[in-house]
């Protein structure tokens, strides 16, 4: 039985050589069963050695086939009685025996055949079976997995339909709730209390706006579970909040702004939502007819906890909100005209007036720097080739020039506000001493005259060292810093006292180090506290209640940031403040002063230049103070009479070497100007110089035709630089010949 399992589980040699040597190798160890016996069994005993052979035989032939079979039976049945046997002859042959041995050989052989025929036709049916059964399975955990994501799609979307419904029913009930009112104040607290029960919501409150008045939204309305959190935030009713420097301008446009993760957003009013452990936050437009008074703010702890729909929910309701508010201000006007007629009129007149006027704030920076660009060219020119002023007028033009500058930086500064990154800063001379003594008269009114008016005396005292060295930077800047820190000092000692504003070189440092120079603004008022002096730096962190904004020394700390200079405080309770700035000077002979200071480059030989500008005293004082530097001038007024005077200067022997055009003009403006010039003549320098200089070089937004911007108002120093670089690098025109010199 053994052997059979075994036969069965043993498969024949695929190879005929192994098939061919059973035979010998079974005959073989038969002979070595039968010598082992032999020598074991006694003397005469008779025992069955032919079993060996026949198994030797079977085996042959179950494994090996019918000729394996037939030569282990003609082994077993001559060879051996041949070898073994003396006198064995093939006469002697049991013919019956032998043909039975191999007949039974033939019959195991056929049988083995037949089962393993039988066994490979199993085999085969059971892998095909097998294969169609994988494949079934495969098909049906498709199926079953088609049939999960189905019913998963089905729950999803009974799940977002449950979820509309419900919006729907909270939207129907705060409409139905805040159309049953007729005031603002009352429909803003509706709305609140609902998101805060129904949404919900960590934090909300609604805040109007007046494009016309200010860029800032004024708190308005906070939800009662929101209070303490207000408080924390000082975010209180009739709180401010700035627009532009808040990534509020979007909003105010009309467009829903979602911040998913309030941490990585940087702009102040995110972040000190960030502070209240807000994680998320949406604000909602309230517009009537294109027009937006106000938003809604709603914000929860958890970061990407608002999902789209409850964006949508909110930019519905807010439209709702926005309706209600109309009609309920509306009805108040109209409720107020019945009352009294002319203070409705003139409060409408004075609302159109507001309104023109918020019309025109897009382009007051523009119209500021054409109007001071007039005063920017003749002031330096006539401080640059007037050697005989007398001391008090280079004095007054010198201020002139000073106040110029600095309403050119705050403009340029208030296109930056809604910007992340800094505008690049161009450095010059800053003679501390000298600014100094300009900031203490800018403010004498704040530390004198007006604590005087009250009976308070402050009493003032300047220790300025001689031959201050000279740092690098923006003086405007600085001085404003400076502003910033006696109005501070003045408004810490309410009593009066002492202010000393004092200058000095900062300790030694490494032979490596840069000569530093310090300046310090001390007061003997009522000091800080450790917490008060950690924080003071922060943006919107004051002490001064309502009088203060708390960005007066946040002001102050980005603009030594922008210097690469520090500020250290020194502050005890009760006995005063030292606020130290600590400006590095370049090292003489390898510093940024030797670069700013350097002398004018020479101007290049007499240039025909055209200038194309919409604004008559612009084109004006640039073709004064250009034609003093000795070149010809052309000026046009708007965008196609120059392209048209080009064109035609073009074809005669009097062409243009450079054309300065301004930006913004009507019809045709800048851009096509530049693009027109270079059609004609690819290679003729164009200038460009707009107000919007600073902003174009930061973007990157340089018109492609344009080889140079200039920022309005223009300086000297930067056109003739501008002139003599692209005079330089421009293919050679034929000069302008001497024109006489206008008296």
């Amino acid at each position: 039985m053994a052997v059979s399992l075994f036969l069965k589980t043993v498969k024949q040699p695929a190879s005929p050589l192994v098939r061919y040597l059973l035979p010998f190798l079974g005959i073989a160890l038969a002979l070595g069963a039968q010598g082992a016996l032999s020598v074991v069994l006694p003397k005469g005993h008779d025992f069955p050695f032919a079993f060996f052979y026949l198994i030797a035989v079977f085996a042959a032939a179950w494994f090996g086939g019918y000729l394996p079979g037939a030569i282990a039976c003609l082994l077993t049945m001559i060879g051996i009685p041949l070898a073994a046997v003396p006198g064995f002859r093939l006469a002697n042959l049991d013919l019956s025996r032998m043909t039975l041995l191999v007949g039974v050989s033939l019959l195991i052989s056929g049988v083995a055949h037949a089962q393993r025929r039988i066994r490979e036709n199993l085999r085969q049916a059971n892998e095909e079976l097998d294969s169609r059964v994988k494949s079934r399975t495969q098909d049906l955990a498709r199926t079953v997995e088609a049939l999960e994501s189905e019913i998963a799609q089905h729950k999803k979307t009974e799940h977002k339909l449950q979820t509309q419904l419900e919006r729907l029913n909270l939207l129907d009930h705060t409409t139905r709730a805040i159309g049953e009112r007729q005031d603002l104040r009352s429909i803003f607290q509706v709305v609140i209390r609902s998101l805060e029960d129904s949404l919900p919501i960590d934090f909300g409150c609604v805040c109007l706006y007046d494009a016309a008045a200010a860029e800032e939204l004024t708190v308005t309305c906070v939800g009662v579970r929101s209070e303490a959190l207000a408080m924390e935030l000082a975010l209180t009713e009739q709180a401010h909040i700035k627009i532009d420097q808040n990534g509020l301008s979007k909003c105010v446009r009309g467009e829903l702004v979602y911040e998913p993760d309030i941490a990585q957003v940087q702009f102040p009013f995110p972040q000190r939502l960030f502070r209240g452990e807000l994680g998320a936050l949406v604000v909602a437009p309230l517009r009537f007819e294109s027009q937006v008074f106000g938003v809604l703010v709603a914000a929860r702890r958890q970061p990407h906890s608002f999902s789209s729909s409850d964006c949508e929910f909110l930019r519905q309701l807010s439209e709702h909100v926005a309706l209600a508010a109309h009609q309920a201000q509306v009805y108040a006007a109209l409720q107020q005209a019945y009352d009294d007629l002319r203070q409705s009129q003139h409060t409408v007149m004075q609302q159109e007036r507001l309104r023109a006027l918020g019309q025109m704030a897009s382009g007051i920076a523009h119209d500021i720097n054409n109007a001071i660009s007039p005063v920017s060219l003749y002031t330096d020119w006539l401080l640059e080739t007037e050697p005989d002023l007398s001391a008090r007028t280079r004095g007054y033009l010198e201020t002139t020039q000073r106040a110029i500058e600095d309403v050119a930086h705050t403009v340029g500064r208030m296109r930056e506000f809604y910007r992340q990154q800094e505008p690049q800063l161009i450095l010059a001379p800053v003679d501390l001493n000298r600014l100094v003594q300009q900031v203490l008269d800018l403010t004498r009114a704040r530390w004198s005259d007006m604590p005087q008016q009250r009976g308070v005396m402050i009493q003032l005292n300047t220790e300025l060292l001689p031959d201050l060295p000279a740092t690098a930077g923006i003086e405007s800047e600085i001085r404003e810093a400076l502003i910033n820190l006696i109005f501070n000092a003045v408004d810490s000692m309410p009593d009066g006292g002492t202010l000393l504003v004092r200058t000095s070189l900062g300790p030694a440092g490494s032979s490596m180090s840069p000569q530093q120079v310090q300046v310090e603004v001390v007061d003997t008022g009522a000091g800080m506290n450790e917490e008060t002096r950690r924080r003071c730096l922060e943006p919107f962190f004051t002490t001064k209640g309502e009088r203060g904004t708390g960005l007066g020394l946040a002001m102050v700390y980005g603009v030594m940031q922008r210097h690469n200079a520090e500020i250290e405080i020194e502050s005890t309770v009760g006995k005063g403040t030292t606020m130290r700035l600590i400006f590095s000077v370049p090292v003489a002979g390898t510093g940024e002063l030797d670069a700013l200071a350097a002398a004018t480059q020479p101007l290049p030989a007499r240039l025909r230049i055209l200038v194309v500008d919409d604004d008559p005293l612009v084109t004006k004082s640039l073709r004064d103070t250009l034609e003093a530097d000795g070149h010809v001038v052309t000026i046009t007024n708007g965008g196609q009479e120059g392209i048209d005077v080009f064109r035609t200067s073009e074809g005669s022997s009097e062409r243009f070497a450079v054309v300065i055009t301004d930006l913004g003009m009507p019809h045709v403006d800048g851009r096509k100007v530049a693009s027109a010039v270079k059609a004609i003549s690819p290679t003729r320098p164009v200038i460009m110089l707009t107000g919007w200089g600073q902003r174009l070089v930061a973007e990157g937004d340089i018109p492609p035709h344009v080889d140079r911007v200039l920022n309005k108002p223009p300086k000297l120093r930067e056109l003739r630089a501008a002139l003599v670089e692209l005079a330089m690098s421009a293919p050679a025109i034929e000069q302008a010949q001497p024109q006489p010199q206008k008296v």
